[in-house]
This record gives C-alpha cells, sequence and structure tokens, in this order.
C-alpha cells in the first residue's frame, strides 16, 4: 500500500489502494475519493463486536474501503488539528484511545475492542475502560492532537501521562492509575485527581493536546 502524508496543522494521508484490496478507517475520515474507489460501514467482530464498539465509545461500524482498479486512490483525514504517524503492525497489537485510530492494512488485521486489565484503569483513567485493539501484520494510522511525543519504554521503565494526552501504546505496556498527590495540586494543577502509570516494555504515543 503506499501513502503520503502531508500538511502541518491539520494533517492528512493520501492512499493509494491496490485493485481488490481493502483498507479500514475511521467514520467519517474520507476526505476525497478518486473514481474506482468504494467503501461500505462494517461492523468488525460481529454482533459481539458491535457491543463492545458502542462501549468504547468508537462508534458501532468502521469504514471498509475498496478499488477495482489499480491506482485509485483515497485521502483520510481526522477533521481536527493534529498529526498522523505510522505503526508497523509484526504479529503483535496496538491499542488506540478514544480517536485515535486513523485507518489500518494488512493481510490479517483484526480490528477489536480490549477491556482494561486494572479496575482502577478503568473507571478512573484517560484510556478508559474499552481501548480499540489492532492485531495482525501490516499498519495502523494513528491521529494524534496536536503533536506526538514517541517513546520506547524499558522493561519495568514507567512514565506518568496526563489524563488525555495518550493517543496509543503496545499491548506489552501495563498501564494503571495513580492519584495526584496534595490537596492543592487536586484542585488547583489541572490535571485532575488521577493520572496514568505506563511501565514498559513497548512503544508509547502521546499527544501534546489534552483529547
Amino acid at each position: 500500500m503506499e501513502y503520503s502524508i502531508s500538511g502541518e496543522i491539520a494533517q492528512y494521508v493520501r492512499l493509494v489502494v491496490p485493485r481488490n484490496e481493502g483498507v479500514w478507517a475511521s467514520n467519517g475520515a474520507i476526505v476525497a475519493q478518486d473514481d474506482g474507489i468504494t467503501w461500505k460501514l462494517r461492523v468488525p467482530g460481529g454482533a459481539a463486536g458491535a457491543i463492545r464498539r458502542s462501549l468504547s465509545g468508537e462508534g458501532l461500524s468502521l469504514t471498509r474501503i475498496k478499488s477495482s482498479r489499480d491506482g485509485a486512490a483515497v485521502v483520510l483525514a481526522a477533521n481536527a488539528p493534529g498529526h498522523i504517524l505510522e505503526w508497523s503492525l509484526e504479529n503483535n497489537s496496538v491499542l488506540t484511545t478514544r480517536g485515535s485510530f486513523l485507518s489500518a492494512w494488512g493481510p490479517d488485521i483484526t480490528i477489536d475492542v480490549s477491556v482494561a486489565r486494572r479496575a482502577s484503569a478503568a473507571f478512573f483513567g484517560g484510556a478508559g475502560l474499552f481501548l480499540q485493539k489492532v492485531s495482525g501484520t501490516g499498519k495502523v494510522l494513528i491521529y494524534g492532537s496536536g503533536d506526538f511525543k514517541d517513546i520506547e519504554l524499558a522493561t519495568d521503565e514507567s512514565l506518568l501521562v496526563s489524563t488525555g494526552n495518550l493517543a496509543a501504546f503496545s499491548q506489552t505496556v501495563d498501564y494503571q492509575i495513580q492519584t495526584v498527590s496534595g490537596l492543592r495540586n487536586v484542585f488547583f494543577g489541572k490535571e485532575g485527581l488521577f493520572m496514568t502509570r505506563l511501565t514498559g516494555p513497548g512503544r508509547v504515543l502521546l499527544q501534546s493536546l489534552k483529547r
């Protein structure tokens, strides 16, 4: 799949879709399309997947894009200021927070919803109880509000993240919630009562603007 990312303030991507191949995209992401590009709304995972997706806040369906001719392209964007970054899958998974998934393609891509492994992360963390999980072999395009901070955590290395600034992370990364210390910090620090602690190993993508 050939693609190019353009723009500075609100980036967009142009994907050249090979004949008879498909691409997943978030709903509402299509900006323009060539003749030969068609799309349908699909629910990954069937009825069970629809229920999980409704709880995740990502919507019941995704857009499935296909091409009937060589060279046909589609332009995708998140319709908000921010940047797009590629995440390569090699028989592993990436978890994306609400609004961070833009597109994915590959021979065995699976898109599902993952449940938070810790109750504290589920109910108090910026990531939420349900996260979109993309697995398999292929490419994922992640959207981040503002600019990205790309971090590779070593084993047992930890990072505290402010709620809303987490865009995506490897499935190997553990996350839990830590309370903000000090009443003054809680009420006047504008960071909220909780922050998310991420512990490696694995990759973490932060976004500079909260969402």
